[in-house]
């Protein structure tokens, strides 16, 4: 009875299984008769005549738009005549001027838009327009970069896409396509080697050699669709985006006003913009890397206040590092390095904005920091040092214990031996 039971449930199994391969193969073969074929696709790779650039995981295709979205024409006809027909639609390759346009059939559509990503910005095309490239493209400059350029026209991946020419680290080299090529920003008076810089600065060591997205690219400092080289009136504005407490420090400052009199680019005056290096403390006082040099000499009030703060930021440093010896000894030795750690914490946060506070140009600003953090060292470095001594007088106390106990311990074996030797006697 159980066996027949067994055997019933089974047949009934392999039943559903057949009756729903059974429906999703007529739902399959459902869809693909009411898929129509794009025959532009089919008919090019007949011809092996595919765009070099051609990708199936494009985006427009996954989200079921054919050529003729772009190329006009009737993708539903196998007749090469009637498909490329230019009564249907057809414009074959977009002239290069024409393409932020075409783009911008579906792109500048919200109500399009939408189906696909509520939230996309639907003002690119009026954003580039206002561009340098978008300018140069309307005055008939087709050397400039328009969307294929940077998106790529038949190999179009989402941002979040490693794979796709304008994913973040892919950034650099998508724009040194045409900034790298010497000759060609000759003609606009502009560097051919941005990306070599680039790759040694701070910044590109960061997004390149270590991977972190969080480092700018070139269109976090120059914009995406609206990219425009940053000038006097921008420039910290755009540091100002990751730096803020440096440009809020150095736009409050009287240096502010004189850089603009000067026609001096705020940050990039002193950092540079490419090959922006790490800080360090010798670009300010009487270096030879100081950037204050630039500017002033020796005896002027500019030299002697980057002197002076120089030497706050180098007495603070050496406090600092002095303290943070000890500690690291303190925990080599195993003896209490807790209250000292967080103490450093705070030392060292002081020396961070100490250095910030450079921005202001203040001599006082600066002083009052590092005072704070002078103090905080010297105490860090007061109970470092008391449980190094800890640590030797327990260490003296032990090997004094030891001693008193050898002695201890030879007397009683001295003792012991006499009273043997007396017994033996006796």
């Amino acid at each position: 009875m159980r066996k027949r039971f067994y055997y019933i449930i089974i047949c009934l199994i392999t039943s559903l299984s057949l009756f729903g391969f059974n429906l999703s193969d007529k739902n399959e073969d459902k869809a693909k008769a009411g898929k129509k074929e794009d025959h532009c696709i089919t008919c090019h790779k007949e011809m092996e005549n595919m765009p070099k650039d051609f990708s199936e995981n494009n985006v427009h295709l996954h989200a079921n738009l054919t050529c003729a979205s772009c190329h006009g024409g009737d993708p539903n006809s196998a007749d090469q005549e009637s498909a490329m027909n230019p009564a249907k639609g057809f414009i074959g390759i977009p002239k290069r001027k024409d393409i932020p346009k075409l783009c911008g059939k579906c792109h500048s559509n919200i109500d399009y838009m939408r189906t696909y990503q509520p939230r996309i910005a639907t003002d690119q095309v009026e954003q580039y327009y206002t561009s340098m490239h978008g300018k140069k493209l309307l005055a008939g400059d087709e050397n400039v970069a328009e969307c294929t350029s940077c998106h790529t026209a038949h190999n179009i991946m989402p941002v979040k896409d490693p794979r796709s020419t304008v994913y973040k680290l892919n950034i650099p080299n998508t724009c040194n396509k045409c900034h790298g090529n010497t000759d060609m920003m000759k003609k606009y008076n502009l560097p051919g080697n941005p990306l070599e810089e680039y790759t040694k600065s701070v910044h590109g060591e960061a997004l390149l050699k270590n991977k972190d997205l969080g480092a700018p690219a070139c269109n976090d400092c120059h914009g995406n669709h609206g990219a425009m080289p940053p000038g006097i009136t921008s420039i910290s504005h755009v540091c100002g985006i990751c730096h803020a407490s440096n440009m809020e420090y150095f736009n409050s400052s009287k240096m502010a006003k004189v850089f603009q009199e000067q026609d001096f680019h705020g940050c990039e005056q002193c950092h540079g913009n490419h090959a922006i290096q790490k800080p360090n403390d010798n670009m300010i006082g009487d270096d030879k890397e100081s950037k204050c040099n630039d500017c002033h000499s020796k005896g002027d009030a500019g030299f002697d206040a980057s002197v002076k703060i120089k030497g706050l930021l180098v007495n603070l440093k050496n406090k600092y590092d002095d303290a943070n010896a000890k500690y690291l000894e303190v925990k080599q030795k195993g003896m209490n390095d807790v209250e000292i750690g967080f103490l450093l914490q705070d030392a060292k946060q002081a020396l961070i904005q100490s250095r910030t506070l450079i921005h202001t140009f203040d001599t006082a600003k600066v002083g009052t920091r590092t005072d704070d953090g002078i103090g905080i060292s010297e105490k860090a470095s007061v109970l470092a040092q008391k449980e190094i001594d800890e640590y030797y007088t327990r260490r003296n106390g032990f090997a004094a214990a030891t001693f008193a106990f050898l002695i201890f311990a030879v007397a009683l074996y001295f003792k012991i031996k006499e009273k043997n030797i007396k017994k033996k006697v006796g």
